[in-house]
C-alpha cells in the first residue's frame, strides 16, 4: 500500500513506573494470580496493570483507567480487584462488571472464568441469552462476580428486587467497560439512575472503575463516574505510545445519473463509486483478516453482496461477512468466533457493531467508506488494528465524490468529503475527542425509571422518587417543578401511567402496568415490530415490519440473496431460499451522525492551506485541489454568503449544534432553513434578504433561548417521550441547547464583519 506514516503521542499523566515498582506491585496480587500470570508467559505487568494494582489496592478512591484497546485494561482493574475480595465472607456479590454488549460480557467471562476458579470466586453471565442454570445457584447463594447489562440490572428490579437487593446490597466493586460508551445516549442515563438505586439500599457504596480506549475530557468521565465528588477519581492513563499508523485516503467519482447510489451491483449495468471500492477492497483485503466499517445496514448489506460475489467469480471461498443489528445473534457470533480465530482470511462488514472491545484478536487494517464524522468513533474502529507490537496499525478511507455537472451545487464543488477526511486526520493526530453532549432522553429515562421504582417498591411516594431518580448525576437537569409536571403527565386520564393513593403513595396506572409487564420494558431504547428470516430452520435476522413482503419477493440480507417462499403474517415469519437476484430491504432510518465544531473548524483550516498529504491518492488529491480553488473562487476566506438559484447557504464554518440552532432562529424570523455540515440553507431568499435579517440578529439583544425553543420540531425523539409533556421537552430542549443558542449573536456579528471585509 502506498501511504502516509504518521506517529501520534500519547498524553500521560504519570511518569513510566521502574521495573521495581512493577516487581513490588507484582508480589503483592494474590498467589493464584502470580502463578495464572507466570503460566502466561508475560514477562512484565504493563505500565496500567502496574499502577492499577497499587491505586486499586492503597487508596478507597474510585478509578478510571485510560488505555487503548489491547493495552491490558481489564486485567488491570481485575486482578487487584481479584485479590482484595479473594478471602470475602459477606454474603451478595463482590464485583459488578457492567458492559453495553452481551458480546463483550462472553469475551470478559471466557477472560476470568478460569482464574477464578483456581481462586475458587464464583462468576456468572448475566444476560437474556445467558444460562439459566448459573444464575439460579448464584440467587441460591449469593456471591462472587456477575458480569450484567443494564437491561439485566433493570430486570432483576422489576421481577427479583428482594433478590436484586441480595446481590447487590454488599457489593465492593462496580466495574463499567466501554465507559464512553454510557457518557451519553439513554443507556448511559439509564445506568446512571441504576447505579444510584444500587447505592441506596447498599450498606455502603461500592466503588467504582472505569474502564476506556476513547476519552477526551477525563474530567467529565470521573464526574459520571462519581457526580458527587470527582476529585475522588484516581486515573490511571497508559504512558505507552501508539503504534506506527500508516493510512491512505481514496477517492471515486460517481457518475452523473445513477439510480441507487447504496444499492446492489447490477450485471452488466453502470458502474457506481461502491463497485470501484469493492474491487479494490477484494484485492487489498482479501488473504488477511481486517475490519470494513460501511456506515449504514443497507451499505453494510451492498458491500457485502460485492465482495462475495468477487470471490465466487474468482472460484474462491468466501472471505466477506455482514455484522449489523438487524443480523441474528448466531450470524454474529459466527463471524466474530471466525475473526478471534484467525485462521481462515476474514473480513467483518459492520455498521457500528464492531467498534466496541468485543474479543476478536489483531485485524491487520481498518477501512472505512465515508469520511469520517466522531473522532471518538474513528479512534474506537482504529484501535482494533496494530495491537501487536512492533505492527503498525493501517486505515484506509474510501470517499466517493459526485459528479460535476454545469449546474452543479455550489457545496459540492468544494469536495467537503475529502477535506473532512484530511481534517479527521489532523484530528486524530491530535487526539481530539468529542466531549459528550447533554442527551434529549432525560424526560423518557425519568419516566421509565419512575415506573420501574414503583414496580420495584409496590409504590413510591414523589418526593422519594425525585431524590433517587433526579439526585446527583446527569439527569439532576430535572428540577422539582420538571418532574411534578412529569407526574400529572403521567397520571393523566389519557396516559394512565400512574395513580395516587389517599395518603400520597404513588402506584401504577392501568397502562403503567401494561408497560411494566412486557418484555421490552426493560431497556430506554426503541424496539420495533419486525419480520423474523428462516433459512432452512434457521434464522438470519430480523428486518423492519414496513418492508412489504410475499411470497416470490427478493431480499438482499446477511451477505446473500433469498427469494421468499412463505410469510406467516401471525407470526411475523419469513422463509426464504437462496436466489440469484434480489433487492437490499429498508432498514430503519439510524440518522446523521452530528460533527463538531472542532472538526469543521479544522476542514477550513485545510481549505486554507496548501499542504497535500502524502497519504491521498491521486484522485484524491485532485479533488483536494479542486475544493480549494472553489474556496478560492468563490472568495470563502471573506465571505459568508452564496446564492444557490433561488436560495442562499450560509456558512457558519460550525457544527451541527450551532447550525441546527442557528437555522431554528432564522426559522423564527419567517425563513425555510435547513441545516448541512458546514451551515445552513435558507431557501426562496437573496444574498440580501439573508444579510439582512443576519445584521438585525448581530444588533439585537440576545434571543432568549425559550422563544427559539418554540419552533423546534420534532421534540419526541425517545423511547416514552409521547407520553412527556410537550412544554418540558421543550424546556429541556432549551437547557441542552443554551450554551449554543447563548453564541448565535456573537456567530451573527463574526459574519457581518467578515462581510463588510470583503473586497
Amino acid at each position: 500500500m502506498k501511504a502516509g506514516r504518521i506517529r501520534a503521542n500519547r498524553r500521560t499523566t504519570n511518569l513510566q513506573p521502574s521495573a521495581s515498582d512493577a516487581t513490588a506491585s507484582f508480589d503483592r496480587l494474590h498467589p493464584e494470580i502470580r502463578r495464572w500470570i507466570w503460566e502466561q508467559n508475560w514477562e512484565e505487568l504493563r505500565d496500567v496493570q502496574d499502577r492499577g494494582v497499587r491505586v486499586i489496592l492503597d487508596k478507597s478512591d474510585d478509578v478510571l483507567i485510560v488505555a487503548s484497546t489491547a493495552a491490558g485494561k481489564t486485567e488491570a482493574a481485575f486482578l487487584p480487584i481479584l485479590t482484595q475480595v479473594a478471602d470475602r465472607s459477606d454474603k451478595g456479590l463482590s464485583v459488578l462488571y457492567v458492559s453495553p454488549l452481551k458480546a463483550l460480557i462472553n469475551d470478559q467471562f471466557r477472560r476470568l472464568e478460569l482464574l477464578c476458579e483456581r481462586m475458587e470466586i464464583d462468576v456468572v453471565r448475566w444476560h437474556g441469552d445467558a444460562p439459566q442454570a448459573a444464575k439460579a445457584r448464584i440467587l441460591k447463594n449469593p456471591r462472587g462476580i456477575a458480569l450484567i447489562t443494564p437491561e439485566s440490572i433493570e430486570a432483576l428490579f422489576v421481577r427479583r428486587p428482594v433478590e436484586a437487593k441480595k446481590l447487590l446490597g454488599s457489593l465492593d466493586f462496580i466495574v463499567i467497560d466501554e465507559l464512553h460508551a454510557f457518557l451519553q445516549g439513554p443507556r448511559g442515563l439509564h445506568l446512571a439512575s441504576l447505579l444510584r438505586r444500587v447505592d441506596e439500599f447498599s450498606t455502603g457504596r461500592a466503588r467504582r472503575v472505569g474502564l476506556s480506549a476513547t476519552l477526551g475530557d477525563l474530567t467529565i468521565a470521573a464526574r459520571w463516574l462519581n457526580p458527587g465528588n470527582a476529585d475522588a477519581v484516581a486515573v490511571i492513563e497508559s504512558t505507552v505510545g501508539a503504534p506506527e499508523l500508516r493510512l491512505q485516503v481514496r477517492a471515486y467519482m460517481d457518475p452523473e445519473e445513477m439510480e441507487d447510489a447504496d444499492g446492489l451491483e447490477s450485471d452488466g449495468g453502470q458502474k457506481i463509486a461502491l463497485d470501484a471500492i469493492a474491487d479494490h477492497l477484494f484485492e487489498t483485503l482479501r488473504g488477511s483478516n481486517n475490519l470494513l466499517f460501511a456506515g449504514s445496514r443497507r451499505r453494510v448489506e451492498a458491500m457485502a453482496d460485492r465482495l462475495r460475489r468477487r470471490c465466487e467469480r474468482a472460484n474462491l471461498p468466501n472471505e466477506f461477512f455482514p455484522h449489523h443489528g438487524s443480523l441474528s445473534k448466531g450470524l454474529r457470533e459466527d463471524l466474530e468466533d471466525r475473526l478471534k480465530k484467525g485462521d481462515l482470511p476474514t473480513t467483518g462488514v459492520a455498521t457500528t457493531t464492531l467498534e466496541l472491545g468485543i474479543d476478536i484478536g489483531s485485524v491487520k487494517s481498518i477501512a472505512q467508506i465515508g469520511a469520517p464524522r466522531s473522532l471518538t468513533s474513528l479512534r474506537q474502529r482504529l484501535g482494533r488494528s496494530g495491537r501487536r507490537k512492533g505492527v503498525p496499525a493501517i486505515l484506509r478511507i474510501y470517499v466517493r465524490a459526485p459528479y460535476l455537472s454545469a449546474d452543479a451545487d455550489l457545496l459540492d464543488m468544494l469536495r467537503l468529503d475529502v477535506v473532512q477526511a484530511v481534517a479527521a486526520i489532523r484530528l486524530l493526530v491530535k487526539r481530539f475527542v468529542e466531549p459528550p453532549s447533554l442527551d434529549p432522553a432525560v424526560a423518557t429515562v425519568a419516566l421509565h425509571q419512575t415506573l420501574s421504582i414503583i414496580t420495584e417498591q409496590g409504590g413510591a411516594r414523589a418526593d422519594r422518587l425525585y431524590r433517587t431518580i433526579c439526585g446527583a448525576g446527569p439527569l439532576d437537569v430535572l428540577g422539582k417543578a420538571d418532574f411534578a409536571e412529569l407526574l400529572r403527565a403521567m397520571a393523566s386520564q389519557e396516559a394512565k401511567l400512574l395513580e395516587q393513593a389517599p395518603d400520597g403513595t404513588i402506584m401504577l396506572g392501568e397502562t403503567g402496568e401494561i408497560i411494566t409487564t412486557g418484555k421490552d420494558f426493560y431497556a430506554v431504547f426503541q424496539s420495533n415490530e419486525e419480520w423474523r428470516l428462516v433459512a432452512d430452520g434457521r434464522t438470519l435476522g430480523t428486518i423492519p415490519i414496513a418492508n412489504a413482503v410475499g411470497v416470490g419477493s427478493l431480499l438482499a440480507f446477511a451477505g446473500q440473496r433469498w427469494r421468499v417462499t412463505a410469510v406467516d403474517d401471525r407470526g411475523k415469519v419469513i422463509e426464504v431460499v437462496h436466489h440469484r437476484a434480489a433487492k437490499i430491504p429498508r432498514f430503519e432510518n439510524p440518522g446523521i451522525e452530528p460533527i463538531h465544531d472542532h472538526l469543521v473548524a479544522e476542514m477550513l483550516s485545510v481549505y486554507e492551506s496548501d499542504d497535500v498529504p502524502s497519504y491521498l491518492d491521486q484522485v484524491a488529491r485532485d479533488l483536494l485541489a479542486e475544493g480549494r480553488q472553489a474556496f478560492r473562487d468563490m472568495n470563502l476566506a471573506r465571505t459568508r454568503l452564496l446564492e444557490a438559484g433561488h436560495d442562499t447557504h450560509v456558512l457558519l464554518w460550525r457544527g451541527t449544534a450551532m447550525n441546527s440552532v442557528f437555522a431554528i432562529a432564522m426559522n423564527a424570523a419567517g425563513f425555510k432553513c435547513v441545516a448541512h455540515d458546514i451551515g445552513i440553507t435558507v431557501a426562496d431568499a437573496t444574498i440580501k434578504d439573508v444579510r439582512a435579517i443576519i445584521e438585525k440578529i448581530a444588533e439585537m439583544p440576545p434571543m432568549p433561548i425559550e422563544d427559539i425553543a418554540e419552533f423546534v420540531e420534532n421534540l419526541e425523539t425517545a423511547k416514552y417521550d409521547h407520553y412527556v409533556p410537550a412544554s418540558l421537552l421543550r424546556r429541556l430542549w432549551a437547557r441542552a441547547n443554551a450554551g449554543t443558542a447563548a453564541g448565535i449573536q456573537a456567530q451573527a456579528r463574526t459574519m457581518v464583519s467578515t462581510s463588510r471585509n470583503r473586497p
